[in-house]
């Protein structure tokens, strides 16, 4: 069994009815602090002053101590781990794992980035945990009296000891309020913010710097994954955005049978805690006692996929980390939990992804190039797009898909090669797009793992067509094959009109056309850089014909027997030979990595 807002841990086992011993009663407390036992400050990191490759806010000062401290405890790790020596995909993971949260998700973004990784790497880095040893009970309660401002016997009758799950952001214990709400508080490690800051600073350091060495394609890309990560911080540390994405959620459900998600009581919610209804259920990764429950595996991921796609293609709002952990079973009710970072879709995404899906179901090699090549036009600069570069590379991609059927099609390795192909091209997808993609391969996974019978692109490609009734289907084509129409023939006209006028200008010499090869920019900045060298080594051999020149001549002034402008011209010519040859082979150098 799981509870909400737990994604590790203890999922996979009921919860019995509360033990006296486990169940914190604050009116025993009150006589332990009456005692002794004194309140404890919440802990904080040593912060630096803000550096200036962080956001500009105070909320994450990080001192240069505290950064030497962790840059030392990384390397550590790297050496423990022998990162030079041929490290295996195993070791990549372990060594993510222990060096925290912001490491296991940067872990987790590369996982789906098999252009940067080899699909090794990738497939190991998907089974990557994020549970940690539990902090101290007296830690969580000081956490929660530092931020609601009083003791926690006014906000809570009682606080179970035992946390539910613990990660390495936040860790959840059961609890019921003082109205008498049974509930599940969601409290942050005390440092977590700091500490993962502080991660984000070096890791934006090391990638900065090495980009100036490996002049690769894949150093841009990790610049945008430590962006990513930066952007997942903000959102998943902030858990009142976390309160309101449950209460979001929930009403988007509030008419759907069957799915639903815990609420949360935003009247108890901080940016450090928050406080939703209580779920005891059964965890997607326990098949066994879903069975057991008599629950038909089939129809509970047929259901979950279902309603994924009404999330993102109706609401366009959707849970952006579906993986097992996330997902429980209640009075056959699929609640989804941990809504901590979720998606939000433009109607305007959403019409171009349910047309993507739809033409993978349909082998439509040309609605796919469209679909794809609408974001290219939209999001990006299309006059800078090699155009026919950009679909010899999406006909290999569909040349490896089109083939096969329906329950044979991997939908989350195409839409990976998708996104891969548009960064290779310099597509500028939303990031929502991105998030989804990633959503809709973590929740293959659970089907592939737990569920395997169920035809996850099937059922979306069904959802897609039952959306809209034939006659709405037939009435919006019509419709919108008129305006096509309409477009296409003030088009032709435009075109006779342009025609006719290029005609007379032709006719009276006075046409001009202007033509731009894609790629010569390259090649003309490739011209010049040789042009320039070329240019430096005339001036250089100059230098040593003049400098000999003079100093045969002996003309004065004289110093040691040497010329005065002899020597400069020499000396001059050596740092200009040595910047050249520097030059060359840093070239040279940046070609081969």
């Amino acid at each position: 069994m799981a509870a909400a807002g737990t994604d590790s841990g203890q999922n996979g086992s009921r919860w019995d009815p509360l033990d006296p011993e486990d169940t914190l009663v604050f009116a025993t407390e009150e006589e332990l602090i009456a005692r002794g036992l004194h309140r404890r400050p919440r802990a904080v990191d040593e912060i630096p002053d803000e550096p200036e490759v962080m956001a500009p806010t105070e909320e994450f000062q990080l001192t240069a101590k505290g950064r030497r401290r962790r840059i030392a405890e990384i390397f550590g790790l790297v050496r423990k781990y022998e990162v030079w020596h041929d490290i295996t995909p195993k070791r990549l993971r372990c060594l993510l794992e222990e060096l925290g949260p912001m490491f296991v998700k940067m872990g987790q973004i590369l996982a789906n980035r098999s252009e940067i990784l080899p699909q090794a790497f990738c497939d190991e880095l998907r089974r990557l945990r994020t549970d940690v040893e539990p902090v101290p009970f007296w830690v969580v309660r000081d956490c929660l009296e530092a931020e609601y401002g009083r003791k926690v016997s006014e906000v809570f009758e009682w606080i179970d000891r035992k946390p539910l799950g613990s990660a390495s952001l936040a860790q959840v214990h059961r609890a019921k309020l003082l109205s008498g709400e049974d509930v599940a508080v969601k409290v942050q490690r005390p440092g977590a913010q700091q500490v993962m800051a502080q991660d984000i600073d070096i890791m934006r350091s090391i990638v900065r710097t090495a980009s100036h060495f490996v002049k690769t394609d894949q150093f841009v890309d990790l610049q945008g994954v430590v962006e990513e990560l930066w952007q997942s911080f903000r959102e998943e540390t902030n858990f009142l955005m976390e309160a309101r994405n449950l209460d979001d959620f929930h009403t988007f459900h509030e008419n759907t049978r069957g799915i639903s998600c815990p609420r949360s009581y935003l009247q108890y919610c901080t940016e450090h805690v928050v406080v939703m209804d209580y779920v005891d259920g059964i965890s997607i990764a326990d098949p066994e006692a879903l069975v057991q429950a008599g629950y038909s595996l089939e129809k509970i991921g047929a259901r979950i996929v279902e309603d994924y796609s009404t999330q993102v293609l109706d609401d366009g709002f959707f849970h952006a980390d579906p993986h097992a952990g996330n997902i429980i079973l209640k009075d056959d009710v699929v609640y989804f939990i941990d809504l901590g970072m979720v998606g939000r879709m433009s109607s305007h995404d959403r019409s171009i992804v349910k047309d993507i899906i739809f033409s993978v179901a349909e082998n439509d090699v040309p609605k796919l190039k469209d679909s794809l090549m609408r974001f290219a036009v939209t999001r990006g600069d299309s006059a800078e797009l090699d155009h026919s570069t950009f679909l010899s590379d999406l006909d290999f991609i569909v040349a490896d898909f089109a083939g096969l059927n329906l329950k044979d099609l991997d939908i989350g390795e195409f839409l990976t090669s998708l996104v891969s192909l548009a960064r290779k091209n310099d597509v500028e997808l939303p990031s929502v797009v991105t998030m989804f993609a990633r959503g809709m391969v973590t929740l293959e996974g659970l089907l592939s793992e737990y569920m395997p019978d169920v035809n996850m692109i099937e059922i979306i490609s069904t959802h897609i067509r039952n959306e809209k009734s034939s006659f709405t289907r037939a009435a919006e084509m019509a419709e919108e094959m008129a305006h096509a129409s309409v477009r296409a023939t003030r088009g032709m006209l435009e075109a006779a009109d342009q025609l006719g006028l290029a005609s007379r200008m032709l006719t009276r010499g006075q046409l001009k056309i202007n033509t731009q090869v894609l790629g010569s920019e390259k090649v003309l900045r490739h011209v010049g850089g040789i042009v320039d060298r070329m240019s430096m080594a005339i001036v250089i051999a100059g230098l040593f014909i003049g400098s000999s020149v003079v100093y045969y001549a002996k003309i004065e002034p004289v110093i040691f027997g040497i010329p005065v402008i002899g020597f400069l011209g020499y000396l001059s010519a050596l740092v200009l030979a040595l910047m050249l040859g520097r030059e060359i082979w840093k070239n040279s150098h940046g070609k081969r990595g």
